[in-house]
């Protein structure tokens, strides 16, 4: 006669994900923006750049729209019931640049972007 502890058997181990680009270096880019109009003529700007120098772009991928809702009171005083509300919203992009070269970073650093666009850069 068999137990349940006996009948159970084990899964089998599973291997570890190895990264494709764990061992290559590669740029992310991380754009953020209030108007979604000037974060695509920026990132059209920084792939045309990559494009340039032939370097494999994976994005832009879109991220999700970061929404900041602000609800305040209409008069200082007596109305309470009447409020008005407002929100920020903040468009993010992200683009990877694998096995960049010396000139693609120089030339993303000293390109001149629209005011209002933030751009974070990490070396991975």
């Amino acid at each position: 006669m068999t137990t349940a502890k006996e009948t159970k058997k084990k899964a089998p181990a599973r291997a570890k994900k190895v990264k494709a680009a764990g061992d290559i270096p590669h740029l992310r880019i991380r754009i953020r923006a209030y108007e979604h109009k000037i974060l695509d003529a920026s990132l059209k700007q920084i792939m045309d750049t990559a494009a340039r120098y032939d370097v494999e772009v994976h994005g832009p991928v879109p991220l999700p729209t970061e929404i900041k809702k602000y609800t305040v009171n209409r008069a200082s005083f007596i109305d309470k019931n009447s409020r008005e509300q407002f929100e920020m919203r903040v468009h993010k992009r992200l683009i990877d640049i694998i096995n960049p070269n010396p000139k693609v970073i120089e030339a993303l650093t000293n390109m001149s972007l629209p005011s209002g666009v933030n751009i974070d850069v990490k070396m991975m």
